[in-house]
């Protein structure tokens, strides 16, 4: 499809087969297969996770806040009680309440779509498409705050904690990861599972690893990869605008694909030549159905996302990616989505009312048109940030914390519910660990996503390859559920 193009998108596309092709590269030539994994097996249906990262440490505890008066009444004084100076908590009155078994509770006044999903209400009547998980943290076993502060005081060195605890860096990729002890050769929790669902799921060319974030660590396997793309479509050359043969985009487009038409003797080159035409060629494949019709959502679904800013266009375009399963060849697919902007140190009140708005209308939008398609059982939408935030205001915002609460959509959730145990927000409470007010996980990520993966397909014999702490927290082969999130 032809696209005008900037001299700074020309430039960017010149490169844009080098850096992907790098990548590609620097996988194979650290390529370490895994050991043996068992027999996948189950239905051949079509699934889809959807991974949106709140990057920056999104505070949580000021979108999911108890209502119970006593309950409230600790969290005011913890936050700073609203409309004093510097005071964090939210007007009571204005929180957008749930219903039972979440009466206790309610959401920042924001969250009108997220509120309709979690009752069941509204454009989501007789949907409760929302569920929370409460107080989730990186964690490597249980520990409890008395063995915590002893480790913190050096009379407990032993005690397996997480790398470089309130450190965005090392929790972002703690988070994607799952493995808080750290690793010697990278990989991501999705992309362990894509080494093990593709070959079954999936018979495309496509990565089911699908990345509108960029590149990530949560969708970097052992042996497969991930597939970058963004809201418009691939990342391939691009511009074929007609006109003369001396259009610059046509040979520019011409003299790198020629490139890749060679054969080279010396080895790194000739891999790294094919593997750049196989990048181009997907990406090429990927476009076409982007923007076949089929890829087409309707203009019923299209008025549903707003266009300004980059969260809604995103989803869009994921919903279109799922709609276009069957021609890419998979039956399994993860997305990564990833949105900015949650480390609200200097100011929290006016700065998350206004991100928690852009959030709440794009994920209503992104809900409302799976359903339309049909496709609610299909695709679960989940939530992750780097960690949750202090309860104490440092005079505008609040700093890095530990545990937080995260969100999960879909048809398929037990919606309405909450998973984990939400903790007492008093400042000295028997989840704080000091320093302001930051919370000691109960709930562990692994639960989290083996409650996700076990829904998605990856078998008890093969959750450790994908989980390697899940033992701690959970015994795979159990008949009971992780968390109990996702309905039967």
């Amino acid at each position: 499809m032809s696209k005008p193009i900037s001299r700074r998108g020309f430039l960017k596309q010149l490169n844009c087969a080098a850096v992907g092709s790098s990548a590609v590269l620097n996988t194979l030539l650290n390529l370490k297969l895994a050991n043996t994994v068992a027999a996948q097996t189950g239905p051949l249906d079509n699934k889809a996770l959807v991974c949106i990262f709140l990057a920056g440490g999104m505070d949580s505890f000021n979108t999911l806040v108890p209502y119970e008066q006593t309950a409230y009444n600790a969290y005011s004084a913890s936050r700073g009680a609203y409309g004093t100076a510097g005071g964090l908590a939210l007007d009571r009155n204005a929180l957008r309440l749930l219903n039972s078994p979440l009466a206790n509770y309610g959401l920042h006044p924001s969250c009108v779509n997220m509120q309709a999903m979690a009752n069941g209400t509204g454009t989501f009547s007789g949907k409760r498409r929302l569920a929370f998980v409460s107080n989730i943290g990186t964690l490597i076993q249980p520990i409890t705050k008395t063995q915590f502060s002893a480790w913190e005081n050096g009379q407990n060195s032993a005690l397996p904690v997480p790398r470089a605890l309130f450190s965005h860096n090392d929790q972002v990729e703690q988070w994607q990861t799952a493995i808080p002890q750290g690793m010697s050769q990278l990989s991501g929790w999705a992309g362990r599972c894509s080494d093990i669902l593709n070959s079954y799921y999936n018979t495309g060319s496509t990565s089911m690893s699908i990345s509108f974030g960029g590149n990530n660590v949560l969708q970097v396997g052992n042996s497969t990869q991930q597939f970058v793309v963004s809201s418009s479509g691939s990342l391939s050359f691009d511009g074929n605008a007609g006109g003369s043969p001396n259009n610059p985009l046509q040979l520019k487009n011409t003299a790198l694909r020629s490139t890749l038409d060679q054969h080279y003797t010396n080895l790194l080159t000739e891999s790294f030549s094919q593997l750049t035409k196989q990048s181009d060629a997907a990406q090429l494949l990927f476009q076409t159905q982007f923007d076949s019709p089929t890829g087409q959502l309707g203009g019923t679904i299209d008025a549903l996302f707003p266009t300004s800013g980059s969260l809604g266009p995103t989803l869009k375009a994921v919903l279109k990616t799922i709609k276009i399963r069957s021609q890419l060849g998979l039956r399994r697919q993860t997305f990564f989505v990833q949105y900015d902007g949650w480390d609200h140190h200097a100011e929290l009140i006016n700065t998350q009312a206004g991100m928690l708005s852009t959030f709440d209308t794009c994920i209503g939008a992104f809900q409302q048109g799976i359903e339309l398609l049909g496709m609610q059982n299909d695709i679960i939408t989940f939530t992750a940030s780097d960690f949750g935030r202090t309860l104490r205001s440092n005079g505008h915002g609040t700093d890095h914390g530990w545990g937080s609460n995260a969100f999960v959509f879909g048809g398929k959730i037990d919606g309405g519910k909450m998973f984990g145990t939400f903790p007492s927000l008093a400042l000295g409470s028997a989840n704080d660990i000091g320093h302001g007010g930051r919370l000691l996980p109960t709930t562990s990520v692994d639960v989290y996503f083996a409650e996700l993966l076990r829904w998605f397909g990856v078998t008890p014999g093969n959750m450790p390859y994908v989980l390697p702490n899940i033992a701690n927290f959970w015994n795979p082969n159990s008949s009971t559920a992780p968390l109990g999130f996702v309905l039967p």
